[in-house]
C-alpha cells in the first residue's frame, strides 16, 4: 500500500461578495478534486485544537498525526531543523522575517506593509540576513539565512516566555502594541530597532526601490520555541516517508518525522512554483519510500495577500499540476494506495490570517471507490451531515493509514 498526503495550504475560505458569495475554493475550476471527492470517503476535521493559535505548524503537525498539546514547542524550531540548525537544550529559536514596514514623515511611528518583502528573492535576502549578522550577533544570538523572506535567529540561554505578534497578523496595523511583550523583551525590540538602521542603506534596498519594489527594512521576531521530541513515522506507524514542501517549518515536521525531504527545483511557495516538479519527485520517490506529504503553499500565500484573483489561480494549478497528475502516476504505477487530501486550515481573504473553523477532507482508497454523485471537493463538505467527524485532527492519519476508527 502507497499512501500520499495532499495539502493545499490554506486552501478553505469564506464566501466573498465579489465571486457571488462563493469561495475561491467553490469558483475554482476543480476537476481532478471534484473527481476524488466523488469516489472518495468526505469528511471535516478540525487541525487546530481549541485554544491554539492556528498556524500551519499546528495544523501541519496535527494532520500528520501528533496532538499538539504534546509534541508543538514552536515555529522556528522546525525552521531550524529544515536549514541544519541544531539546537541546545537551552537554545531557543525564533523565526526571523524580512518585513516591509512603511513609516511617517517623521519616522517615529510604523505600520506592518508587507510580511514578505514584496516576496524577497533568496538572494537578495540572503545579503541582507548577513548585513544583519555582522550588525548584531553576539556571543548569545546567532542568525541564519533562509528562504525568501523567512530566516531565523537563535538565542542562547533565551526566553521563551514573551508574547510576539505574527507579522501576517498585522498587515497596514501600527506595530508599536505588537511589539515583543515578556520577559526581556528588550532584547528583541532593540535586535528589531537596530535592524532598521542596517538595513535602511542596504544597497539592495536602494536597487529594490529603484525598480518599485518593497524594500525589506526591517526584521520581525517571532514563533519561538525549543526543539521539540516526537516518534519518527517508522516508529509510529512501520512506514518509510517522503516530504515535499517550499516551506521551511514543514521541511522541519518532516525531518522530526523521520522523512527524506525531497529537493524539487524551482519550488518558491508562491504563483511561480515548480507544481509539476513536486508531482513528478512524489510520483519517483513512491519507488522506495510507503508515504509522501506534499505540501502547496501558493493558496496560503494568496489568503495573506488578500488577492481572491491569486488564490483562485493558485487553487487550480494545484488541482491542474498537482492532483491531477498524481491521481494519474498512482493509478499507472501502482495496484494500491490511498490519497488523503485537504487543506491544513484556512485563510480567507477577507481576514487575510489564518482561522480555526473545520476544513473538509477526501480520503480516496483504490480498493473501494465510494459513488458521492454530484459532490464538489469545496468547503460545503464541512455543511453536511453524512460525513465522517473528526475534531481531534491528530487521530486523521490513524484513520487514514490504520483505519482507526475516530
Amino acid at each position: 500500500m502507497k499512501y500520499v498526503v495532499l495539502i493545499g495550504d490554506g486552501m478553505a475560505d469564506r464566501p466573498i461578495d465579489e465571486l457571488g458569495g462563493l469561495t475561491p475554493l467553490k469558483k475554482a475550476s476543480t476537476p481532478n478534486m471534484d473527481k476524488i471527492a466523488q469516489k472518495g470517503t468526505i469528511g471535516k476535521v478540525r487541525t487546530i485544537p481549541e485554544g491554539m493559535h492556528p498556524g500551519s505548524d499546528v495544523a501541519n503537525l496535527s494532520i500528520l498525526g501528533y496532538d499538539p498539546a504534546k509534541y508543538y514547542t514552536g515555529r522556528a524550531p522546525l525552521e531550524a531543523a529544515s536549514i541544519g540548525v541544531k539546537l541546545n537544550e537551552n537554545d531557543v529559536a525564533y523565526r526571523c522575517n524580512l518585513v516591509t514596514l512603511k513609516f511617517d514623515k517623521n519616522r517615529t511611528h510604523a505600520a506592518m506593509d508587507d510580511y514578505s518583502s514584496g516576496h524577497i528573492t533568496t538572494e537578495e535576502a540572503r545579503e541582507l540576513i548577513k548585513a544583519v549578522k555582522a550588525g548584531l550577533e553576539s556571543e548569545d544570538i546567532t542568525f541564519y539565512p533562509g528562504v525568501s523572506y523567512r530566516h531565523l535567529m537563535v538565542w542562547k540561554n533565551g526566553s521563551l516566555n514573551i508574547e510576539c505578534a505574527p507579522p501576517h497578523d498585522i498587515l497596514e496595523r501600527e506595530i508599536t502594541d505588537y511589539l515583543p511583550v515578556g520577559e526581556r523583551d528588550v532584547v528583541l525590540r532593540e535586535l528589531m530597532r537596530k535592524s532598521v538602521d542596517i538595513l535602511a542603506g542596504h544597497p539592495v534596498n536602494k536597487e529594490r526601490l529603484k525598480n518599485g519594489k518593497k524594500p525589506a527594512n526591517s526584521i520581525w521576531l517571532w514563533g519561538q520555541g525549543k526543539k521539540p521530541k516526537m516518534p519518527t513515522y517508522k516508529e509510529k506507524y512501520g512506514l518509510k516517508g517522503a516530504l515535499i514542501s517550499a516551506v521551511d517549518l514543514t521541511k522541519g515536521l518532516g525531518i522530526y518525522a523521520g522523512f527524506e525531504i525531497l529537493k524539487v527545483p524551482g519550488v518558491t511557495g508562491w504563483l511561480d512554483t515548480n507544481y509539476s516538479g513536486k508531482a513528478e519527485y512524489a510520483l519517483n520517490a513512491l519507488k522506495h519510500v510507503d508515504f509522501v506529504y506534499i505540501h502547496v503553499e501558493s493558496p496560503d500565500e494568496a489568503g495573506h495577500s488578500g488577492n481572491y484573483k491569486d488564490k483562485i489561480k493558485a487553487i487550480e494549478d494545484f488541482d491542474c499540476l498537482v492532483v491531477g497528475p498524481v491521481m494519474k502516476g498512482l493509478k499507472e504505477r501502482f495496484k494500491e494506495y490511498r490519497v488523503l487530501l485537504m487543506p491544513d486550515h484556512a485563510t480567507p481573504i477577507k481576514v487575510r490570517t489564518h482561522t480555526d473553523e473545520p476544513v473538509p477532507f477526501v480520503i480516496y482508497d483504490s480498493r473501494n471507490e465510494k459513488k458521492n454523485k454530484g459532490v464538489a471537493y469545496d468547503e460545503s463538505i464541512t455543511e453536511r451531515k453524512d460525513v465522517v467527524v473528526v475534531n481531534e485532527g491528530y487521530r486523521l492519519m490513524d484513520y487514514f493509514i490504520k483505519e482507526v476508527a475516530v
